[in-house]
């Protein structure tokens, strides 16, 4: 999947992601502070279900409080549907989309440029391995702080890691009740 999307969603998130910066594998560099992570689950439903389950769950990831304190640069709902390219939900913009493998979601704040995509991959008995990466750079010194606030803290891995497990639990539901994707 990293080459099907490696140019052009692979590097930058309102112009501000991609360049050199101090990642959690330890680089160093001269711009930003960088933030990588991946969550990821074992779903037990095909790629189609936990695809369903991944945009109804996307529709709703940014509370709609949360995006203008944070003066989140896309903050409605906008753009075709079911999410492609173009499409807006608060917090984020849909920078790409491959049904049923990869979602990629590209947002700017006042304090980090972030980008997150749900990778869906062939998984164990049928299933389907669903992971969600953060990649993130927090620009300045209300960057640095908002970092060591949120990210740092552990905050981020929580809330991600609370997003896969809704994922999850809406696409085991779907597929035990055999609704369609």
């Amino acid at each position: 999947m990293d080459g099907a999307f490696g140019g052009r969603f692979g590097g930058r998130a309102g112009g501000r992601l991609g360049g050199p910066g101090r990642g959690s594998s330890g680089e160093r560099g001269g711009g930003p502070r960088r933030y990588r992570d991946v969550r990821a689950s074992q779903v037990a439903a095909s790629p189609e279900v936990v695809w369903a389950a991944v945009l109804l769950q996307v529709e709703v990831l940014g509370p709609d409080r949360y995006v203008r304190l944070m003066g989140c640069r896309d903050r409605g709902r906008g753009g075709p549907r079911p999410l492609a390219a173009g499409s807006l939900v608060p917090g984020f913009r849909v920078d790409g989309a491959m049904p049923p493998q990869v979602l990629v979601l590209d947002g700017a704040h006042r304090f980090s440029a972030y980008r997150l995509t749900f990778r869906l991959l062939p998984g164990a008995d049928g299933g389907t391995r669903l992971e969600a990466h953060t990649d993130a750079v927090f620009p300045g010194v209300l960057g640095t702080v908002y970092r060591l606030l949120v990210f740092d803290s552990r905050l981020h891995k929580l809330a991600t890691w609370s997003i896969v497990r809704r994922v999850r639990r809406r696409a085991d539901r779907m597929a035990r009740r055999g609704l369609p994707a």
